[in-house]
């Protein structure tokens, strides 16, 4: 009996690899190519490396989306089967993507790498890399609570280098801190959730409590989202360029996408409530739509500031 239940699982496991190759191919090419896409007919001037920046930055927002999401998500599921740690794996590769970032810092500045580091960016970078690397020592050494201070170095190293502009950086870098922290722990959240779930498909009391929980969570955090999303726009967007700009149209974009995944959540909470055993199809479906909007997301921090082609 033993080979014929395995068969049925090792051909399930190998048909799920296709469609996961696509995925993960579709992602990359948004990822290289959609700043060049979004900046057709703008007028703004190229990025150098410019997929080279957005795959990195989305290298380093997912490390901090799946470690994040593991610590909250870990208190959210405080018992039963818990699913394999992942933080070290990501500690360790956003650290990769902070340190690539500054060898690309290097290559289009034409500097040697002692130079990049000295430079406001190269400096703020050197701290997300280490930031990183102490997180991911304390998974190793578990003592995984321990690593929110690390990250939480990182994403303020992160909120003061995308916010080099000279009118008030520093509440630009507060909201980017907000924001950036809501969409990690709502991604991330609900990916270790869903994980955690699958280890618990027979016991449905147990799963409702678990989602509920996590609903009430994602609550705020969308909350947190839409304030600091709309302040952000405002000040960052002139209104007569929203369509004009790169990063009008790629916002545009991730608004839309925040708005599907927001009716996926109540579509998937609405369920939960009535008991439906298949509450947790609309979840997943709002887990991959929350993957697309990070990586549009990588796109808005690598597009040219809109406030120069605003009324030229």
């Amino acid at each position: 009996m033993a080979p014929s239940v395995a068969m049925p699982r090792a051909w399930a496991s190998r048909r799920a690899i296709a469609p996961t190759a696509a995925l993960l191919a579709t992602a990359l090419a948004i990822a290289y190519f959609g700043t060049r896409f979004a900046m057709r007919d703008t007028g703004e001037l190229p990025i150098p490396a410019a997929g080279t920046a957005t795959l990195l930055r989305t290298v380093v927002f997912v490390a901090l989306t799946v470690h994040l999401g593991e610590l909250v998500g870990k208190r959210l599921v405080n018992r039963g089967a818990l699913p394999r740690s992942w933080s070290r794996a990501a500690a360790l590769a956003g650290a990769v993507g902070a340190g690539g970032q500054i060898i690309r810092l290097a290559v289009v500045s034409d500097i040697d790498m002692t130079t990049a580091y000295g430079t406001r960016e190269g400096q703020l970078l050197l701290i997300m890399a280490n930031g990183f690397l102490a997180a991911a020592g304390c998974a190793a050494l578990r003592r995984p609570a321990l690593a929110a201070v690390p990250l939480a170095l990182v994403i303020v190293a992160e909120a003061i280098r995308a916010h080099p502009e000279q009118y008030s950086p520093e509440f630009g870098a507060a909201l980017t801190v907000c924001h950036l922290t809501a969409a990690s722990l709502w991604a991330g959240g609900l990916l270790y959730v869903l994980r955690a779930l699958r280890l618990r498909q027979p016991n449905r009391a147990d799963a409702k409590a678990v989602l509920a929980g996590y609903a009430r969570l994602a609550a705020w955090l969308l909350a947190a989202l839409a304030v600091t999303g709309t302040l952000s726009t405002l000040r960052r967007l002139p209104t007569d360029v929203v369509l004009d700009t790169a990063y009008g149209r790629v916002l545009i974009v991730k608004v839309a996408l925040v708005a599907v995944a927001c009716a996926l959540a109540l579509v998937a909470r609405h369920r939960m409530l009535r008991g439906r055993p298949d509450a947790q199809r609309p979840a997943r479906v709002e887990l991959i739509v929350l993957g697309v909007t990070l990586l549009i997301s990588s796109i808005l921090t690598v597009v040219p500031d809109p406030h120069w082609l605003s009324a030229r």
